[in-house]
This record gives structure tokens, sequence and C-alpha cells, in this order.
């Protein structure tokens, strides 16, 4: 899997893919990334892509920057790749969504890290397949929103996590039924007079089953 990431700041992106699992996976060669630096594909001398915009406030993406950076990386590719938008609004991140997503785009793929609210719209017309967002919020920039979506996405992918059953366990998971994780204890048994509940240090796998499912919230 081939991640493709177009933002005016790719230097954001490097303390997050060089550290924890994600740097591990990354490492270990389970996906590659490469970051575009949007301002390369600028045809103004001083390499600005933004301009303002039409009787709205603030300042817009501009759609020829883009547009060459996306013609880019298909070519690179051969072939037209899926497009994601990180936005401010449209379709909400949940878990299912992720899961969703990582049947569905599970091969190479291009993000788009816009900076400001939009970018323009010919943009999302002609090029994109969808479109992302966090929460119901507005940021500066983008790409903390693309580092949600990919921490999210990329730890379904094989020989990420090291043992499947955290995935299948995960809070929101559909083994869950969507709800949020059983309380989590480890060592020592006791701590501050509070006490790991008996059922899980009986061995029984039956009754520690129904109790994960009972404390469910």
């Amino acid at each position: 899997m081939k991640i493709h990431i177009i933002t005016i700041f790719p230097e954001s992106f490097n303390s997050y893919f060089s550290s924890s699992i994600i740097w591990k996976a990354k490492d270990n060669w389970l996906f590659e990334l490469e970051l575009h630096k949007l301002n390369d594909f600028s045809s103004d001398k001083f390499k600005r892509v933004d301009d303002k915009a039409y009787w709205m406030h603030g300042q817009v993406i501009s759609p020829e920057p883009l547009s060459k950076s996306i013609e880019f990386i298909f070519e690179k590719e051969w072939k037209k790749i899926p497009v994601i938008y990180m936005s401010p609004s449209w379709d909400l991140l949940k878990q299912e969504k992720i899961e969703e997503y990582y049947q569905t785009i599970n091969w190479n793929f291009i993000i788009i890290c816009g900076h400001y609210e939009w970018i323009d719209q010919r943009i999302i017309d002609l090029y994109v397949d969808y479109k992302i967002s966090i929460w119901e919020y507005v940021l500066s920039s983008w790409e903390i929103a693309a580092s949600v979506f990919l921490d999210a996405f990329i730890r379904h992918i094989p020989w990420v996590l090291w043992n499947n059953t955290s995935l299948e366990e995960d809070s929101f998971s559909k083994k869950f039924d969507r709800k949020k994780e059983y309380p989590i204890y480890t060592r020592p048994e006791e701590f501050k007079w509070k006490i790991v509940p008996e059922v899980l240090l009986s061995w029984n796998h039956k009754k520690i089953d129904e109790w994960k499912i009972n404390n469910l919230s």
C-alpha cells in the first residue's frame, strides 16, 4: 500500500511517522508514504498556492497546483487512484466508516490536506472520491485530520498490530456492537485498595468473555 499526501507542510508529518506503531509499520514496509509539497507544483514565481475567494472572506487553495500534483501522482502510479479530501464537513469519521474505507481503499491512494477551510470546488468535482471529516469543527491546516484518519486506517493493515484480537475487541468494533470497550486492568492485582475483578484472575475463558460483554458501555 502506498499513501500519497499532498500538503503545504510535509514536515508536519515527520514526528508522527517517526514514532510508535506507525513508524514500525512503515519501517517494515507494511505501507509506503510519499509526501508531495503542493508549492512545488505552483507556477507562481513566489510558489504561492492560494488566492482570495470569490465573494467570500479568506483565502482558498487554487485549482492549478492541486490539479498538477494529482495528475503527477496519477502518472507516477500509471493510473487514477482514489483521492481523499480531508474536510470540515460531509462524511464524519467513525469506526465502521474506517472499516468500510479499508475494504474499499485498501491499495494506493491520495490524501489532500487543505489549508484554511476549503479548496476550490472544481478540484472536488473533478478528482475527489471521498470527503472525510474527523468531526464538526474547522482546522487551520488539515494535516492533523489526515494523521487522525491514517492512524485509525493503518491499524487495519495485517501485522501492524502484534495481536489481531486487539483490533477485533477495540472500542466501537463490530464484535462489540459498536459499544465502548470493557474496563482494562493489569498488575498489580491490588492498587490503592482497588482490586482487579475476580473473574479476570480465574482463567475461565467463558466467564471472562461473558464479563467483557456485560461490561461494555
